[in-house]
């Protein structure tokens, strides 16, 4: 098991609760603010026609490895294709480098120079929807733990393997689901922050593909393996980021193949 700090337990923990079909998403927790003295640079809009993250569906969710984990291939046939990774118009009104959550109609956006955006497809949960306003995607973690948090474990058991323990003598908590492509954290988290505090409110991977484009039970936001992997690689720390549902509606996939 790995060893955590106090600190960041709280925060892995408050994550798994998020993911839980908690409340948690809309709870807050103090954390120090990070000073970021370098703006976020935003990427290019021309580069993007010859990224090699988009064309083919079949490649852009083909089965791949990722810091030693097998991530299976998406069986893209069933989903909206309007859901897969794709550039369009920025219809968001948003500079550059912003990273835009449409809870309305499912999408990610993620804003780029000349009036374009790169689109994910999104699954969210009751909690997806309880909190919206501009924040800072504060930290991000590759292959998080999940820690299910206390009230989840009374009622699930079978998950007490998994509570957070403190060492004894120590500072230090061991515990959590180990990272893996069935743990609803998925491959890659992002941490959002309003005014210095934690909101509790996720950008998260998830195996569970078919949630993509509709509203599950439980989580925050969550994408598709493939996705929050490149949109991890995309955006850095101090990232800004607007959750909304008043972008009008899509009716029309705008898909590049």
């Amino acid at each position: 098991m790995s060893n955590l700090s106090r600190r960041r337990l709280l925060t892995l923990a408050a994550t798994g609760a998020a993911s839980a079909a908690l409340t948690a998403c809309t709870s807050t927790r103090e954390r120090a603010t990070t000073a970021y003295t370098q703006p976020v640079a935003p990427f290019q809009g021309p580069q993007l026609s010859l990224d090699p993250a988009f064309g083919d569906a079949r490649l852009m969710y083909a089965a791949m490895v990722d810091e030693g984990h097998q991530i299976p291939a998406v069986p893209i046939e069933q989903i909206d294709p309007r859901y897969y990774r794709q550039i369009v118009p920025n219809p968001t009104g948003e500079a550059p480098g912003t990273v835009v959550v449409d809870t309305g109609n499912h999408f990610l956006y993620l804003v780029g120079n000349f009036e374009q955006a790169i689109r994910y497809g999104v699954g969210l949960g009751r909690e997806g929807f309880e909190w919206a306003g501009r924040g800072v995607i504060e930290w991000k973690q590759k292959w998080p733990r999940w820690f299910p948090p206390n009230e989840m474990i009374d009622r699930q058991p079978e998950l007490e393997k998994y509570r957070a323990r403190q060492i004894p003598g120590t500072n230090n908590w061991e515990g959590g689901m180990p990272a893996g492509v069935n743990n609803p954290l998925g491959a890659r988290a992002l941490y959002i922050y309003q005014d210095g505090k934690d909101t509790l409110f996720r950008l998260h991977g998830s195996p569970e593909w078919a949630s993509i484009g509709k509203s599950v039970s439980s989580g925050c936001v969550r994408l598709m393996h493939q996705d929050i992997i490149d949109l991890y690689d995309r955006v850095p720390e101090g990232t800004p980021i607007v959750v909304t549902g008043g972008l009008p509606p899509v009716e029309v996939a705008q898909v590049q193949f």
